[in-house]
């Protein structure tokens, strides 16, 4: 009777190399993605990049493999790995000096990332690509035919496998250093079963020193510190890298190293970002604000604006989240607690629209971000989607990235365009004086008589909602040219275009110093508030500069 071994297929010493070639091939290519995106971000431009080095370096390495393939041998796979190997513990070790001395090349914006992911992950994809070639050198099957095929098929297996388990299980759970000394590991102790059951001795002595310098360069990270302040939490979620810092009083949380929310220690219901105050313009929108009963905001983030409505107004909220890690940080550390007024839900936000039965008086769209914008939630039919869920007084506000005019324009007129379709009033808010990149607050409504600037500022007189908008009102854009913009449609893929000239821009976000809201009964009262310029600009030369013997900083132009 033949046992269950019998049955089971033995990979031969090629095989075994191929097939973890295309692991480690593929689980590196997914891993490049996360480890660019802080400093070049996650676009079509940078995955473009990783997708295109990766297979010019394979053919490359499968050219110069099949050259040499008729002198192929374990022992030549198995320095292959370990020289793969060696590489990885380099990139761990200095990653980030690199990603930042390749971003002081003068380059377009959409290729600025190439340096980085040559430098960085070209040799050791070029060192996987001699495999393949070797082990069908190699191969015990009969014919080029046979043995070429049969090694195809096992690389690719072997990339399925490195796809699925990269994405699925080791980014969740591992830091990026955990899954290189993963990948690392697996490279040495592939070169080590290639020379058993004999291993020669150069080769085990350069094994051992790489895995030296694996478990140094993997353990020699941030011990707690970077420039973001004081780590307090960092994690490799499906969709991002995420980052908590505090910062004196300040705790911010960073989404694939860009500023996203933001909670003052001392003063947890303080508007820190100055953007965030624009989510109440729906109660100087609305025409009854006291009959804004339920709010939905699409993007959760730190939490920070659905939780000063929460304690602010006598309204439920829904907040819509597609990270689970970034509800998870929330609840940890920004003090986010679901309760009666606030339901949290793990959803896509456009799913969530379709699927849900409520209606809202107000939605807040605070789901893109200056360099990654989900198509799906800025377009006619999405909008047409919000309409829908919105009652006929509702408000819907979008957290735009762009600049208010000029080429990085683009998107904030698209999406006014496109708002316009569906909307029969779109009105826009910058939230800074300067003409660079920034948060742009567009308001729609289901309302066909339009209010102006005068309008808004009487009501901020009139209502007493908790915060003084006066200053926001005051951003009103009088006009939007949209003639040279198109309408963003699910089957025109037109975002990445329209980010395009944003790329390498400063984006500037004001931040509030300090702050007292009210529009109460006290004649004193007041929303008193020193603002300043917070940056973040990839750029080595910054367009702009601040200066800091200013009580209240402005930017100061080159």
């Amino acid at each position: 009777m033949r046992t269950l071994p019998d049955h089971v297929p033995r990979l031969t010493k090629a095989e075994l190399a191929v097939f973890i070639s295309g692991v480690a091939s593929m689980g590196l290519e997914i891993l490049a993605g996360r480890i660019v995106a802080p400093q070049f971000g996650s676009s079509i431009y940078t995955w473009g990049s990783i997708i295109g080095i990766f297979l010019a370096a394979l053919s490359l390495g499968y050219h110069q493999g099949g050259k040499r393939a008729a002198r192929a041998t374990n022992r030549e796979m198995a320095w292959l790995f370990i020289a793969t190997a060696a590489y990885v513990a380099v990139l761990l070790f200095a990653r980030d000096a690199l990603l930042t001395t390749t971003a002081t090349i003068n380059l377009p914006p959409r290729y600025a990332s190439l340096p980085a992911i040559i430098i960085m992950f070209g040799p050791p994809t070029y060192f996987l690509g001699f495999i393949s070639p070797y082990a069908a050198q190699l191969s015990q099957k009969e014919g080029i035919g046979e043995a070429s095929g049969h090694v195809y098929a096992l690389g690719t297996i072997g990339s399925i496998v490195g796809t699925f388990a990269t994405t699925f299980l080791l980014i969740p759970s591992l830091s990026i250093d955990q899954i290189g000394l993963l990948f690392g590991i697996l490279l040495v102790v592939t070169a080590i079963a290639l020379e058993l059951p004999k291993p020669s001795r150069k080769p085990t002595i350069g094994a051992f020193f790489v895995v030296i310098l694996l478990v140094g360069a993997a353990a020699g990270g941030t011990a707690g510190y970077s420039v973001q302040g004081e780590v307090v939490h960092q994690t490799q979620t499906p969709y991002q890298e995420l980052t908590v810092a505090d910062s004196g009083d300040t705790r911010t949380m960073y989404l694939d190293g860009k500023r996203h929310s933001a909670m003052d220690l001392q003063n947890p219901n303080r508007h820190v970002f100055d953007y965030t105050r624009y989510f109440h313009m729906p109660y100087l929108f609305h025409d009854d604000p006291d009959e804004i009963e339920r709010v939905l905001f699409v993007g959760g983030g730190g939490f920070t604006g659905p939780t000063r409505f929460i304690e602010e107004y006598d309204a439920t909220v829904d907040v819509v989240e597609i990270d689970p890690d970034v509800i998870d940080a929330a609840e940890t550390y920004f003090d986010v607690e679901e309760s009666d007024q606030l339901n949290i839900y793990n959803e896509d936000g456009r799913m969530f629209l379709q699927n849900t039965d409520h209606t809202y008086d107000a939605i807040v769209l605070d789901a893109y971000k200056m360099d990654k914008v989900p198509h799906e939630l800025t377009t006619e039919e999405f909008m047409t989607e919000v309409d829908d869920r919105l009652n006929d007084d509702g408000v819907l506000v979008a957290n735009v990235i762009s600049a208010p005019s000029g080429p990085a324009s683009d998107f904030y007129r698209a999406e006014y365009k496109t708002m316009e379709q569906v909307f029969p009033q779109v009105y826009a808010f910058r939230t800074s004086s300067a003409n660079v990149v920034q948060n742009i607050e567009l308001v729609a409504t289901k309302d066909g008589d339009r209010l102006t600037q005068t309008d808004l500022e009487a009501r901020n007189d009139e209502r007493d909602i908790g915060i003084d908008l006066s200053d926001e009102v005051g951003t009103y854009i009088e006009s939007t040219a949209t003639d040279d913009v198109p309408v963003l449609r699910d089957d025109r893929g037109s975002v990445d275009a329209l980010l395009d000239p944003m790329l390498g821009q400063r984006y500037v976000i004001e931040e509030s110093e300090s702050e007292t809201d009210s529009n109460s009964d006290s004649e004193t009262a007041t929303d008193t508030e020193n603002r300043s310029l917070v940056t973040i600009d990839p750029e080595p030369e910054p367009e702009f500069e601040f200066d800091p013997k200013q009580d209240n900083p402005t930017i100061v132009a080159d």
